[in-house]
């Protein structure tokens, strides 16, 4: 920048600045504009008062702070990766400002003697080009390369041509390129015309501005002078470009000096040649295209004054704003990168921010800004030091190079690592070794997975925490409350209780060797059978990690993952919930022939078979998609749960919504979105609406509540209801679809004035209901609203058209910022579960935390306090669907697998049976003794011919004699079966009980 057509009148800065670097107030300053600190140096900014109006569309003053009282700014910049404002001074000090209020982030000292001369911000920091100095910091301060140059050098423009060079030029006759990545001078550019201060950069050329009022079109490669403007006579304050044309002002020499030139000078860049000058109404000083909807140029003078006009166009008097300057000069100018902000630095130090709109951003796409962290020293937790096993590394110490007291010379310590406690010896007597490989049984000496350790001797107490078993088995009567590892546990229990899902999946059968549908129907089974004993869900858990698409779900969780609590539990088990139903649904699936299964013909979601999950769960929805182009697009798919879809408002106060309003909402779902059109042959903007075709039988909702956004909705509310639940229990009437305002609540008053009642804490941080009315309407219009219990069926509805559902279930997780949280479900169990296992009629909800299940009331089913319990998944049951059959449960395992013949002996020796198979009219009956020989055997590769070995998989099979069906009845097929099972089984313990 030419400072040279500057008024004389600011020399009066310079001489307090040598002295000291210390910031003084200007005498000439009126005290009155900024408040400042005991040592003189304005810690806050100076706000526009809020009657300030801003127009959409037209800059005007958002914001003014203040860098260095009495100091001028020299430059500005908006940095171009994070919403910063960067702002240097001619003490060599430099500031930031985070956002659109110009908090201050960083502040710090570039150069004790030069003024910054400009900034330019990179990925990693910024570079600051001062006299004779070159130096990058991080946005914190922190040096990360400081190039120093010759004293005799003047630099006052740098320009950054790709992400590792820079051009750097001065008032001499030479251009420097610098690698940013060596910190080494590459190149030297001698320049005919010396002088550079203005460096600006096209995809054609370098433009590069001189005082002597020239400016030169250099090539990209070479740096040569390819065309050459004689723009002003005196001087060149500003230029820039943008698209063909170049703009500049100046001054021009008049009788020894020089003055301002109110024309600003056009040039065609495809022809090489000037156009008709553009005449101005201010003294130009700066100048920016603002390339928005046009080519506008914004047009600063010195004094203050700004004027918007179009190069090619007139320049309008009314176009004129001025800027309120704290000082007398505008001494800098800068545009983000969004053309949505405008910066000023005046010569008292402030900085004032131009915006178009309230809501300004500097760059379209910045990255999050990291800010300081608070101090973590008082919230340290207490250390217990009666604790053997408290690390002393939690004790803070500071950084030395002194030798600690621990630090103990070689020759008075010796290593004494901890030793691994030894093996069982009745683990070693029971191993058997397949190749380097040792099996053997538990002895259950041992909790499982758990090893203690014993620091002392005596000392029979330690860790507990670590000795929680994985089933209650051994506990006290009442145990203790742990957070067990395996968070899928409560969905999985959800089914349970649900008679119909509970049957149709026990009703399943097929042949593949892992399908989750097989396995849940066998945890359902093993829970009837418990009598309250834990039933194990490894089958089930196996089986689900051989899945491949739940490993790229990232549903599968390492040890490490939860126990660091980094995961997402709430958003995490509505993936789960989805991928789940989503699975059984293909695994249960209905198809012609007899390999219905994942391995032999893989079947998705939406095709022509339906399954026991598509008959309780499954929804036929119509997705309509049409183009602004009238083209209308109506497609047909299925689907398993739906997702809350939440109003994007911001009106304040925010609207009351009932939770059916908000369900219709996501379920009929409109949007806006890109897609493919057929008619037009390219991406259009399309309008996409959702509406359903039938009704599920259960309805399963993921509730997204994955930011404070929708957690701050839910909390809204929940007040609204609470409100509208205590003005009905004073007596006063609240019309329904009367919007009221959380304002006109509180003008109320407390209407139970007066009155006491026991339940009203039941009544907070409520807003779903407890059961909703859903019915399809003869123009297929979905109608939803919520139901309560005094409601009744009006006579205009058709009871087979209206389905009523009641809340079955609720998952919700558990807030805790140290482990992540935890899951919970709450269940309702209706008569037919407590029918079928205790013999009552009764209906129960139920808290399922880990291994503790114990009664709840139904209001604690819905009350969700955001602050530490957010909802996750709610189901919805039909209501008397129970009722309506499917309540039997049908063994899946017919008798005519007794009649097969099927032997692995036969399929690799060739041989004939030795056994006979069972006839139709020999089939076991009640009181018979059927023996089962449950040993099985490892398959390994084992040497086949010229050494190559046969391929067999390393799976668990059963041997040759399968099993033994013993013909006759009495005492001697019962000892002719214990004779056989000593012989083929020697180990009384190998035996193994199945679902039968």
């Amino acid at each position: 920048m030419n400072f040279e057509g500057l008024n004389p009148s600011l020399a009066e800065f310079a001489p307090p600045l040598h002295p000291a670097l210390e910031p003084v107030l200007d005498p000439h300053l009126n005290p009155n504009l900024v408040e400042l600190d005991p040592e003189g140096v304005s810690l806050e900014g100076l706000p526009v008062p809020e009657s300030v109006h801003l127009m959409e569309g037209m800059y005007s003053e958002l914001h003014t702070a203040v860098s260095e009282v009495g100091v001028p700014v020299s430059v500005s910049h908006f940095d171009l990766h994070e919403e910063m404002l960067w702002v240097g001074n001619h003490g060599g000090h430099a500031t930031s400002f985070f956002g659109p209020t110009l908090e201050r982030y960083s502040s710090f000292q570039v150069n004790s003697s030069d003024d910054i001369r400009q900034i330019q911000s990179l990925e990693n920091g910024v570079l600051f080009l001062t006299k004779t100095n070159l130096k990058y910091l991080s946005r914190g301060g922190l040096i990360i390369f400081d190039y120093l140059m010759d004293e005799s050098e003047d630099m006052h423009s740098l320009l950054l041509t790709d992400n590792n060079t820079l051009l750097v030029a001065g008032l001499h006759n030479h251009v420097l390129e610098i690698d940013l990545g060596t910190v080494q001078e590459t190149q030297k550019y001698t320049v005919e015309v010396p002088g550079i201060t203005i460096m600006r950069q096209s995809n054609r050329f370098f433009f590069c501005g001189h005082t002597s009022g020239k400016v030169s079109l250099r090539d990209l490669r070479t740096f040569a002078v390819e065309h050459e403007f004689d723009a002003h006579s005196g001087s060149l304050s500003d230029f820039d470009v943008h698209g063909n044309l170049l703009v500049t002002c100046g001054f021009s020499s008049r009788m020894n000096g020089l003055a301002c030139d109110r024309f600003l000078k056009v040039y065609d860049l495809r022809m090489m040649r000037a156009t008709t000058p553009l005449q101005v109404h201010i003294d130009p000083f700066f100048l920016r295209f603002i390339p928005t909807y046009t080519s506008r140029l914004a047009i600063i003078s010195q004094t203050g004054q700004c004027q918007f006009c179009e190069p090619t166009g007139l320049a309008n008097p009314a176009d004129i704003f001025h800027v309120n300057t704290v000082g007398p000069l505008i001494m800098t100018f800068d545009v983000s990168a969004s053309k949505q902000a405008l910066a000023f630095g005046d010569s008292e130090g402030c900085v004032h921010l131009w915006a178009d709109s309230p809501e300004v951003t500097f760059n379209a796409y910045s990255r999050e800004t990291d800010f300081a962290l608070p101090c973590m020293v008082d919230t340290l937790p207490h250390l217990d030091w009666n604790q053997d096993l408290v690390p002393l590394s939690l004790i803070p110490v500071p950084l030395t190079s002194d030798a600690l007291l621990s630090d103990w010379p070689a020759a008075n310590s010796a290593p004494a690592p901890r030793r691994a406690p030894p093996v069982d010896p009745e683990i070693l007597r029971t191993m058997k070794k397949v190749g380097f490989i040792g099996y053997a049984p538990n002895p259950r000496t041992k909790l499982r997975n758990q090893i203690p350790y014993r620091l002392k001797e005596m000392d029979n107490e330690f860790d507990t925490f670590s000795q929680v078993p994985e089933s209650p088995i051994g506990r006290e009567e009442e145990p203790h409350l742990y957070r067990v590892a395996k968070k899928y546990r409560k969905v999985v229990a959800l089914g349970a209780p649900h008679s119909q899902l509970r049957c149709l999946v026990q009703n399943h059968l097929c042949q593949k060797e892992f399908c989750l549908g097989c396995e849940l129907g066998l945890l359902f089974h093993m829970l009837d059978l418990s009598r309250g004993d834990p039933c194990q869900g490894s089958n089930f858990l196996r089986a689900f990690r051989t899945i491949p698409e739940a490993s790229a779900l990232g549903l599968i969780l390492a040890d490490s993952d939860e126990a660091t609590g980094k995961v997402n539990l709430g958003r995490l088990i509505q993936s789960w919930n989805r991928f789940i139903l989503t699975q059984l649904h293909q695994e249960t699936q209905e198809q012609e022939g007899p390999q219905a299964y994942r391995g032999a013909g893989s079947s998705s979601f939406g095709s022509s078979g339906d399954s026991v999950i598509g008959q309780l769960f499954s929804c036929e929805m119509e997705n309509c998609s049409m183009c602004r182009c009238g083209k209308e697009t109506v497609r047909v798919s299925s689907t398993l749960l739906f997702t809350l879809s939440y109003p994007d408002s911001t009106e304040k106060p925010a609207k009351d919504y009932e939770f059916a309003q908000i369900l219709k909402r996501s379920i009929c779902l409109e949007q806006n979105t890109q897609a493919w059109c057929e008619n037009c042959e390219k991406y259009q903007p399309t309008v996409q609406t959702r509406n359903i075709r039938c009704l599920p039988d259960v309805l399963v909702i993921n509730c997204e509540v994955n930011s404070s956004k929708e957690a701050d909705f839910w909390k809204t509310q929940a007040e609204y209801s609470f409100q509208k639940a205590m003005m009905k229990r004073g007596g006063f009437d609240i019309t329904k679809g009367k919007e009221i305002t959380l304002g006109e609540w509180k003008d109320l008053g407390n209407p139970d004035t007066g009155h006491s009642y026991a339940s009203v804490e039941e009544l907070k941080n409520i807003w779903i209901p407890h059961a909703i009315k859903m019915r399809l309407t003869k123009s297929k219009e979905l109608d939803v609203s919520n139901w309560s219990e005094s409601d009744e069926l009006s006579p205009m509805d058709d009871p087979e058209s209206v389905y009523i559902y009641d809340l079955m279930a609720t998952v919700v997780h558990i807030l805790d910022s140290r482990t992540g949280g935890s899951l919970v479900g709450h269940i309702k169990v209706g008569e037919t579960y407590h029918q079928r296992k205790e013999g009552v009629t009764h209906q129960q909800w139920y808290l399922f935390n880990d291994f503790l299940i114990e009664p709840v009331d139904k209001c604690e089913a819905v009350q969700f306090d955001m602050s530490w319990k957010v909802p996750a998944i709610l189901y919805y049951a039909r209501r008397n669907l129970n009722a309506n059959g499917g309540g039997a449960v049908k063994n899946p395992i017919e008798a005519s697998v007794l009649l097969a013949e099927a032997s692995l002996a036969r399929k690799q020796r060739k041989c004939h049976a030795t056994f006979i198979p069972l006839m139709l009219n020999e089939m076991p009956q009640a009181g018979d003794l059927v023996g089962l020989d449950a040993e099985f055997v490892t398959l390994n590769e084992v040497g086949g011919p010229w050494g190559h070995p046969l391929p067999w998989v390393q799976h668990s099979r059963v041997p040759e004699e399968t099993a033994q069906s013993l013909r006759g009845r009495g005492a001697a097929a019962r000892g002719a079966l214990l004779a056989a099972g000593d012989r083929r089984n020697p180990d009384p313990g190998a035996g193994t009980a199945g679902r039968g």
